[in-house]
């Protein structure tokens, strides 16, 4: 990510009014041109309010659709003031920029992802779990 990428994000919040940001962590090697896993933050001052991370895949039996958003978190105190949906617009920018277009996700949700862009794709089999879950996927 570039500084000129950071400093236009920050002016977008700024904007705003809206004193947030992201802390892009990588954890693990991109060496094998995968790019993941990578976890992402929204901060508010020194407090962390919200994430999400790419990984491989998020337990389910469709190994095939992948790299996968997951762990999707907003603080309570903090929802319904978008946060959620500038950390999903920026992660598929950024994986977009690495070079991965189309992300997947599962959820239980119905009508939120659809907000940003994600659409429904199938129902999947979770790891261990006895029902199916929701499949989504965006194409960048």
């Amino acid at each position: 990510m570039t500084i000129r990428r950071w400093i236009s994000l920050w002016n977008c919040f700024l904007e705003k009014s809206c004193k947030m940001y992201f802390i892009l962590l990588i954890f693990g090697s991109a060496s094998d041109g995968l790019h993941f896993p990578q976890w992402y933050m929204a901060m508010e001052d020194n407090r962390i309010i919200g994430g999400l991370g790419v990984i491989e895949n998020d337990f389910h039996d469709r190994k095939d659709l992948a790299p996968n958003v997951c762990a999707v978190y907003v603080e309570e105190d903090k929802r319904c003031n978008g946060i959620a949906g500038a950390l999903l617009n920026y992660v598929c920018a950024d994986m977009k920029e690495k070079g991965i277009s189309t992300l997947y996700l599962i959820t239980g949700h119905t009508c939120f992802y659809e907000r940003y862009g994600w659409e429904f794709l199938c129902m999947v089999q979770g790891d261990g779990e006895p029902d199916l879950t929701r499949m989504y996927i965006h194409r960048g």
